[in-house]
């Protein structure tokens, strides 16, 4: 399912392609995150003039609003939101972490109070299996718990010996059941449904190390890094990131779950990973904040109004032809359009940034892209940290 493509002399990085029921997966690959079954602000169709490759869906989120029982009688969550590539759902466990105020993890799993109308839930390891399969998602999270920044040791091995536990009832629901991704489009035949599993240890190196050989045991399809970007340095997070990923099969896909910067992708690039998902793209566009080769830019700033040229030479022509200015002006007067604007232009970047990538691992020149990646970027002031 995963073919190794080619590899850097200097770093970890890899080019690399996954087969999934609905396409081909090119990596390194950028994930837009679609929260809600949808990108925000963005049509399928845009997206595919974007040439984005999958988009990740929140198995929490879609279980709540509009709740299982709708996907299913649409067909899966494909066909209820007429997105014919593939889909990555989440497990829900990070939600489940920022719930903290309002859940209590035990080892069954999660009870909470839902953040719309307050009402208890439950969510364990076979619930999240299933409301996953009932989705028909390409890629299925396996239910994890999340650890917060600080974590005392002692706690952060509690939680990672618990997200080994669950992974091991989600792996024996998906042996019994064998949920299969849904069928849609050119894509008319149900077929199986990955599962990737999510290492968990916080800011520990021996935790990490048993939780990554303990579910490479289990062997998955693809793996996952997650509880990074919460709260952690971005040195600890290049640690985590380079303990881990030497440890997990080179012949399967390796997923940096919520991350990160553009800077921070092509970092993580180089140490191994090849899928990543994150909001900043949108949620920033939402703010006014573009992002260039540059750095970012605050458009909502002064100095942008009478700025005729455009966001960056190499937007995409889905954007071309908008100035600076004017797109300040739509945001200064709240307009849709404006946010929107700079989404797709945001999207296009991260997309963009993640197809040169691979063409400099093809061509065996990505040191000189890394270096000239950091070189060209500048972290201002507003551009925050990333998190999922």
């Amino acid at each position: 399912m995963f073919e190794l493509l080619a590899t850097d002399p200097s770093s970890r990085a890899r080019r690399g392609r996954l087969q999934t029921a609905h396409g081909v997966i090119e990596t390194p690959v950028f994930m837009p995150v679609g929260t809600q079954g949808s990108v925000k602000g963005i049509s399928p169709g845009e997206l595919r003039e974007l040439e984005t490759q999958i988009i990740l869906g929140n198995t929490y989120h879609l279980w709540v609003r509009p709740g299982t029982d709708i996907i299913r009688e649409a067909g899966g969550l494909h066909s209820f939101i007429q997105w014919d590539r593939p889909i990555l759902t989440d497990s829900g466990g990070f939600q489940v972490f920022s719930l903290a105020k309002l859940r209590k993890v035990r080892e069954e799993g999660c009870t909470f109070n839902n953040h719309v109308d307050g009402s208890p839930m439950f969510l364990g390891p076979e619930t999240a299996m299933e409301i996953q399969a009932t989705l028909g998602s390409d890629i299925a999270m396996l239910f994890d718990e999340c650890t917060a920044y600080p974590c005392p040791p002692a706690e952060a091995k509690a939680s990672m010996e618990l997200t080994l536990r669950w992974a091991k009832r989600c792996r024996d629901w998906v042996d019994q059941h064998q949920p299969l991704a849904g069928p849609f489009g050119r894509h008319p035949l149900h077929q199986a449904q990955m599962h990737f599993p999510i290492v968990q240890g916080s800011v520990y190196r021996e935790l990490r190390e048993i939780c990554a050989r303990e579910m490479v045991a289990m062997d998955f399809p693809g793996y996952a890094i997650g509880g990074l970007s919460v709260g952690e340095s971005q040195e600890e997070m290049y640690e985590v990131a380079d303990w881990t990923a030497p440890l997990l099969p080179t012949h399967k896909p390796r997923y940096g779950m919520g991350l990160g910067t553009p800077p921070q992708l092509i970092e993580l690039i180089a140490r191994g990973l090849d899928m990543f998902d994150c909001v900043l793209p949108t949620r920033l566009a939402r703010n006014g904040t573009a992002f260039t080769h540059e750095g970012t830019l605050n458009l909502r700033n002064a100095c942008y109004a009478k700025d005729l040229r455009p966001i960056a030479e190499d937007t995409h022509p889905l954007v071309q032809g908008f100035s600076r200015a004017y797109l300040r002006h739509l945001i200064q007067c709240q307009e849709v359009l404006g946010l929107r604007l700079i989404s797709l232009h945001n999207l296009h970047f991260y997309g963009s940034l993640m197809s040169k990538a691979r063409a400099a691992l093809e061509q065996g020149c990505f040191a000189d892209f890394r270096a000239e990646v950091h070189a060209r970027y500048r972290t201002r002031p507003e551009s925050p940290q990333p998190n999922s």
